[in-house]
């Protein structure tokens, strides 16, 4: 049995779920509305403020989908309530980063700026503040979505290992390697 799926999600108030006949759940919360369709073969029910995932067999594709939807749905009762928030730094000399509503512009160190457009769903900000690096602080409701653009912002300079530039997660530990040494004679 999946651990995952068999765990129940407890509904905090002020959120509401409905399950409608073709296996779309809709979540919605002072934060925002979400929806997700199931595999037709998963049931969701809702008790008493607790909203429970069932599968039909132990077949092997059942297992997976058990906890996949289970956490999915987990992900969007957290998102409507708290909502997720990430933050990424710009390490390199030159770096610079500047957002005007939805669009963020980037200076990477290329000979171009990277203007990025970002989905209405994302709010982002920028920091610049004297003696740190840039930071980019991006927030949703939906946990994968905002991971998708933040992995997508990170693609554009990824971490190098020598002097650790480009852009990286706030607390993501670098793996670091050696630069040349000299040759012994």
């Amino acid at each position: 049995m999946s651990r995952i799926g068999k765990a129940p999600i407890t509904i905090p108030a002020g959120v509401t779920i409905t399950v409608s006949n073709d296996n779309v759940v809709t979540v919605k919360g002072p934060k925002g509305e979400l929806t997700q369709a199931v595999d037709s073969d998963i049931t969701v029910s809702q008790e008493e403020g607790i909203l429970t995932v069932q599968r039909p067999s132990e077949q092997k594709k059942h297992k997976a989908l058990h906890g996949l939807y289970r956490s999915l749905l987990n992900n969007m009762v957290v998102g409507v309530t708290e909502g997720y928030k990430l933050t990424q730094e710009l390490v390199g000399v030159g770096y610079r980063a500047t957002n005007t509503g939805n669009t963020l512009d980037l200076v990477l160190g290329y000979s171009h700026h990277y203007v990025f457009q970002l989905p209405a769903e994302i709010t982002v900000t920028t920091q610049s503040e004297k003696g740190q690096t840039p930071k980019i602080i991006l927030e949703s409701i939906d946990k994968q979505l905002i991971g998708q653009v933040a992995a997508k912002i990170r693609s554009l300079r990824a971490p190098e290992p020598y002097k650790g530039k480009g852009i990286k997660f706030v607390g993501e530990v670098l793996r670091r390697k050696a630069g040349k040494s000299a040759s012994k004679k």
